[in-house]
C-alpha cells in the first residue's frame, strides 16, 4: 500500500501511524511542509493520505504561516477522495477532511490534552473497522478544534470533551480527532514546543501537566490504531 505522510510541523510526528506502515512494508512517502518539501500534485501514486495534526486551523492563511496552504491540502484530499482512495486525517488533517468535503471545522466544547477515553457510538461499535475493539478506551489528544460533518458523515466515536472524535466521511476517508498514534517520542516533542501553554491550561478539566503526559501508556490505543488500520488496509486491497 502506497502510503503518504503530510507532516505540517516536526513536533507533530506520525508515530504509531509510521510504525504501522514501515512494519506492513508499505512504500512511504512524506511531505513534510515545515521543511519545504511539496505536496503531491494529485492523487497518482497515492493509496492512503495520511494528513497530520499542527497547530494551524484550516483559516490559517499562507501569510500567516508560510508553508501551510489549506487550500492546496484541501484540493489534495478532494482529488484523492474522488479518485477513491483512502485518505485518514489526524487533528487538524480530520478538520481539513471536513472542509474539503464541504463541511467548516468549528471549536471544540472543550480543550483536550492528555490521555482521555473515547466511547463508541452505536455506529462506531458496529463498523468493521472499529468492531471489538472496546466500546471504550483511552486514546491521546491535544487539540481546541474538530471537525465539520457533511450530510453522509457519521461519528464513530465521542469524548466528553468532545462530540466528534472519529468520524467516517466514506468507507475510506475518515477524520480522528483524536490521536491513537501518540508515544513517548511524540509526547516529548509537544511537550518541549507547548510546555509554556500547558501551564496556563492547569485549571481546565481534560488538560494533563507534562509528568501525567509522560506517565500516560500509549501502547494500548496504538495496537486499537494498527487494528483498525489493518482492517482498511485489507478492505482496500480487496475491494
Amino acid at each position: 500500500m502506497r502510503t503518504h505522510f503530510v507532516v505540517h510541523e516536526s513536533f507533530e510526528a506520525p508515530g504509531a501511524y509510521e510504525d504501522w506502515a514501515r512494519a506492513r512494508g508499505h512504500e512511504v512517502g512524506y511531505s513534510r511542509l515545515h521543511e519545504g518539501d511539496a505536496l503531491p500534485a494529485g492523487a497518482d501514486g497515492i493509496d492512503l493520505l495520511i494528513v497530520m495534526g499542527g497547530p494551524q486551523q484550516p483559516s490559517t492563511t499562507v501569510e500567516e504561516c508560510p508553508h501551510f496552504d489549506a487550500a492546496a491540502e484541501k484540493a489534495l484530499i478532494a482529488a484523492c477522495d474522488e479518485a477513491d482512495k483512502a485518505v485518514i486525517g489526524i487533528c487538524l488533517g480530520s478538520q481539513l477532511i471536513g472542509e474539503a468535503l464541504g463541511a467548516p471545522f468549528e471549536s471544540s466544547p472543550h480543550t483536550e490534552i492528555g490521555s482521555f477515553p473515547i466511547t463508541l457510538t452505536a455506529a462506531g461499535r458496529q463498523h468493521p473497522f472499529l468492531a471489538g475493539l472496546g466500546d471504550t478506551f483511552a486514546s491521546g489528544h491535544w487539540h481546541n478544534d474538530m471537525p465539520g460533518l457533511t450530510e453522509d458523515a457519521v461519528v464513530l466515536a465521542t469524548s466528553e470533551g468532545c462530540p466528534r472524535q472519529i468520524v467516517a466521511y466514506s468507507r475510506y476517508v475518515y477524520g480522528f480527532q483524536c490521536h491513537l498514534e501518540f508515544t513517548p517520542d511524540c509526547i516529548e516533542a509537544l511537550i518541549a514546543h507547548d510546555e509554556k501553554e500547558l501551564a496556563t491550561l492547569a485549571d481546565r478539566p481534560y488538560v494533563q501537566q507534562p509528568d501525567q503526559l509522560r506517565a500516560n501508556d500509549y501502547t494500548e490505543m496504538n495496537a486499537k490504531l494498527m487494528a483498525f488500520l489493518d482492517r482498511l488496509a485489507a478492505d482496500y486491497a480487496d475491494r
